[in-house]
């Protein structure tokens, strides 16, 4: 009995050793989980995301978001999903914020709420190398290929109040240019930003939009986020210690 007894005790010992160890394990710094920031995005826009060639995706805005979740404590979780499909994510809470080349526009902001912004493009127009189309006046009749839920796509109708000329609209900004490249629309709406990677690596032309004013672009967050605040303390901070400049120079050094 006197040997059972000590068996026992020693199983117990043993039990309220490991529950001490899964304890720390939980709250220590060599075991601790961080908490998940998931974010959603669109990763067909380079050079703010888009997928390289081992399929991780990559980009401006992404290295922003691993920037601004490490500096929160946080472990980032990437969605890809469709451009038009993320304010419909943020406001049923699938995804915690969303970087992905977004103009923080007064439509939108009705959505959902934004940060401050952190880099403004302009629109561009872009064709082929040998397109007679180097104006607006010269896109009457033409068709304009605008990426689906896009700012670019309401610049495009609101200009078609003043130019006659078709609208296509594709919700995947690497199909637009395919479908510039295959002659199936003459021109592509893009951010300027994007417009100006596609016209380097593909050999296209293109022109400014002149009478744009879009908004900059910012990071989107559900009605009501506590995050906002915090990730406009971490903007704030990169802008004034040079992260933000650093991250420009790495991905838009180009525009």
């Amino acid at each position: 009995m006197k040997q059972f007894g000590l068996l026992i005790t020693l199983i117990l010992t043993l039990v309220l050793a490991a529950c001490g160890q899964n304890n720390e394990s939980g709250n220590g710094e060599a075991g601790e989980d961080k908490k998940v920031l998931t974010m959603g995005t669109s990763a067909d826009f380079a050079p703010f995301e888009s997928r390289n060639t081992s399929g991780e995706v990559e980009g401006f805005d992404i290295d922003l978001a691993k920037y601004i979740a490490d500096e929160l404590g946080y472990e980032l979780k990437i969605e890809d999903m469709k451009f038009d499909g993320l304010i419909g994510a943020l406001q049923a809470n699938r995804v915690d914020l969303v970087l992905s080349g977004m103009s923080a526009t007064e439509k939108r902001a009705q959505n959902v709420d934004f940060s401050t912004q952190y880099h403004h493009s302009g629109e561009m127009f872009i064709t082929l190398k040998d397109s007679e189309v180097t104006s607006l006046e010269q896109l009457e009749g033409k068709t304009v290929g605008v990426q689906l839920g896009t700012i670019q796509e309401e610049g495009a109708r609101k200009l078609q109040e003043t130019v006659d000329f078709e609208i296509k609209a594709i919700d995947n900004a690497t199909i637009l240019i395919q479908e510039l490249l295959s002659n199936r629309i003459d021109v592509a709406y893009l951010d300027k930003s994007v417009a100006t990677g596609y016209i380097n690596e593909q050999g296209l032309t293109g022109f400014d939009d002149p009478t744009t004013s879009s908004p900059g672009m910012a990071v989107a967050f559900p009605k009501g986020s506590e995050l906002v605040d915090e990730v406009n303390q971490v903007l704030k901070e990169m802008e004034e210690n040079g992260k933000l400049e650093e991250l420009k120079a790495k991905w838009l050094s180009e525009e």
